[in-house]
């Protein structure tokens, strides 16, 4: 990874979806999680401040040296233990049926096969566990698509991601069932960035 993949990206995603902006979304999310929880892109840890109790630990999948540096003191404040556990969501190092839940904010523009580490997070989690996710994606408006892939390029390269992933159609693919996935546009942000699917899926 180039030095700014490596250690600015990490600093730009910390910033831009840090707590003033997405500390409710996350709130939202998180609830309803509970026992062992696999979180995939954990990044710099925006999430832990906003884990129920029920959760009784977290296992970290996050490719980045530099963002695992930035979480550690939202991990020090944390109740509920973290483990870095990988660095991969592709190829996890854990057994069939291992998780009560996973989570995956903001993370499946930016896998490279995205499908994958879907199928993986299906493996890992035990019959019945529950994925958390919200993700920017596809706008459903054609307009607002036709931005999304003409600003795609630049955005690989800023924030490693794409803006159009398309969101249903990787969750539909996956041996997840759907239970709940909502669309909406952030208020305040252009509709380029701001078209977001949030749900949850069972394995």
């Amino acid at each position: 990874m180039g030095l700014y993949a490596e250690r600015l990206r990490p600093r730009l995603h910390d910033s831009a979806l840090g707590p003033r902006v997405t500390a409710g979304i996350r709130s939202r999310v998180c609830a309803g999680l509970a026992g062992d929880v696999l979180e995939i892109g954990y990044g710099s840890g925006h999430n832990q401040p906003h884990l129920p109790p029920e959760v009784t630990g977290v296992w970290a999948v996050e490719p980045s040296a530099t963002a695992l540096r930035l979480s550690g003191p939202r991990r020090a404040a944390s109740p509920v233990p973290v483990v870095v556990a990988g660095d991969d969501a592709r190829s996890l190092p854990f057994p069939d049926d291992r998780f009560d839940a996973a989570l995956c904010t903001w993370v499946l523009c930016g896998i490279p096969d995205a499908p994958v580490a879907l199928a993986e997070v299906a493996r890992v989690l035990r019959p019945g566990g529950v994925l958390h996710l919200v993700e920017h994606g596809r706008a459903p408006d054609p307009r607002v698509l036709r931005w999304q892939r003409l600003g795609n390029p630049v955005n690989r390269r800023v924030s490693g991601c794409v803006l159009d992933d398309d969101v249903e159609a990787l969750l539909a693919a996956s041996p997840l069932t759907v239970t709940r996935l909502t669309h909406w546009y952030e208020p305040g942000a252009p509709r380029v960035l701001g078209s977001m699917y949030e749900g949850r899926a069972t394995a």
